[in-house]
């Protein structure tokens, strides 16, 4: 099974190397047939400490880091 790769923003940066990274789907309501967005915040790991607030990323799953963190930043 592929691991999933998202993309989304960078909102926090606060933790040592920890980003915050806030994702947002779009998708068609069934019964109002309206586009709808949602966001969702993932705890992903940023070993260096190169992101900052606003920055746009990519993470991508993988084993868990610690209690929270099951994301990790892609390096482009």
């Amino acid at each position: 099974m592929p691991k999933r790769i998202l993309e989304g923003t960078v909102t926090s940066a606060a933790n040592e190397q920890t980003v915050t990274v806030s994702v947002e789907r779009r998708f068609k309501h069934p019964v109002l047939k309206k586009i709808i967005r949602k966001s969702k915040k993932y705890r992903a790991h940023d070993e260096q400490n190169t992101f900052k607030i606003g920055d746009l990323v990519r993470i991508i799953e993988c084993p868990p880091k610690s209690k929270t963190k099951r994301w990790e930043v892609l390096v482009a």
